[in-house]
């Protein structure tokens, strides 16, 4: 088969993925769901005992769907007031985060590294919850547990000290997705008001129609193959036909009016760059605030494979800027 045509990459990058590969390929198949699991679990970055260490952390659920129950896991910087109660200072931001994963792997301790250094950056209330991950658990269990969390919060930003005029919904990859799904809920069913919505490398779309969702086979990161498998698991056989719900793939979704800023980034030779382009151009066109970042030469979650690079810098700064812009009081 002759190589596809893609951007090149980043030379920091290229010298990373051969290690990167050598632990996990860049084709997940099916029979490798379990492996990438195995991997997502051991890089974690801290556990409960860890985290309590930088911030107030907690495990709570909220009520899930169909009788079921969310765990959350909730995160307050130590030098503003006490978990779960009320800071002098008036209550803070609050961010509203879902772990990647590509739909199968992952938990609410997955990504933390980014929302760690967020608070860091900007002392905020943070909640990651953990959803139910496919094939067990298809579509739409995975986006209903997500917006079922958020509703929760919504009804609790006193209890958490959290801003009501300034909560965000944020995810990366399979996270990213569901967080413009969950974002895409909250305005159709009146929920949580949302102040804006951080997506990283999202996963937006299951067609399988733009050039760079077929431009890597065998390279990178989460190339094509991989995001086939993900997409099927999510949705089975229904997966890139005509009845797949805009919240199960935001790309999907007619009217992207109303919803609340948007940060979208991706690399320029990842599986997502071309939905990514064209998710921000659609919230532009539909009158929505949309900041767009293309990093050259990044393959997916490019910022985790060369976190020293000055690529990864200016991209977590980035991220940085634009929540510090939106939370603005």
């Amino acid at each position: 088969m002759a190589r596809r045509v893609h951007p090149p990459f980043d030379p920091e990058v290229a010298k990373a993925l051969p290690a990167v590969n050598a632990v996990l390929p860049p084709s997940i198949t099916p029979d490798l769901i379990g492996r990438l699991r195995e991997v997502t679990s051991a890089g974690h970055s801290s556990g409960l005992a860890e985290l309590r260490e930088h911030v107030h952390a907690e495990e709570l659920t909220a009520p899930g769907p169909d009788g079921t129950e969310v765990p959350l896991l909730v995160l307050r910087p130590k030098d503003t007031g006490h978990p779960g109660g009320t800071d002098p200072a008036g209550p803070l931001p609050g961010l509203y985060f879902i772990h990647g994963g590509g739909m199968v792997a992952g938990s609410n301790y997955t990504g933390l590294d980014w929302v760690l250094a967020w608070m860091a950056a900007i002392p905020l209330v943070a909640v990651s919850v953990d959803y139910r991950l496919a094939p067990e658990h298809p579509h739409p269990a995975p986006v209903e547990d997500c917006y079922a969390g958020l509703v929760w919060v919504g009804e609790h930003l006193a209890e958490l000290g959290i801003d009501p005029d300034r909560l965000v919904v944020a995810g990366g990859s399979a996270g990213g997705g569901l967080a413009a799904a969950t974002a895409l809920l909250a305005r159709d069913r009146v929920g949580p008001r949302l102040r804006g919505q951080l997506l990283v490398c999202p996963m937006l779309d299951d067609r399988a129609s733009t050039p760079s969702s077929t431009e890597l086979v065998g390279e990178g990161v989460w190339d094509s193959i991989s995001n086939a498998t993900g997409w099927s698991a999510l949705l089975g056989a229904a997966a890139g036909g005509p009845d797949v719900s805009p919240y199960a793939a935001p790309a999907r979704a007619t009217d992207l009016s109303g919803l609340p800023p948007a940060f979208v980034e991706a690399g320029s030779v990842e599986t997502y760059r071309d939905e990514a382009v064209a998710y921000a151009s659609r919230l532009w066109q539909a009158g929505g605030q949309a900041e767009l970042h293309i990093w050259a030469g990044g393959c997916h979650n490019f910022d985790g494979v060369v976190p020293h690079t000055p690529l990864a810098r200016e991209a977590r700064a980035s991220r940085i800027n634009w929540l510090r812009r939106v939370l603005a009081a």
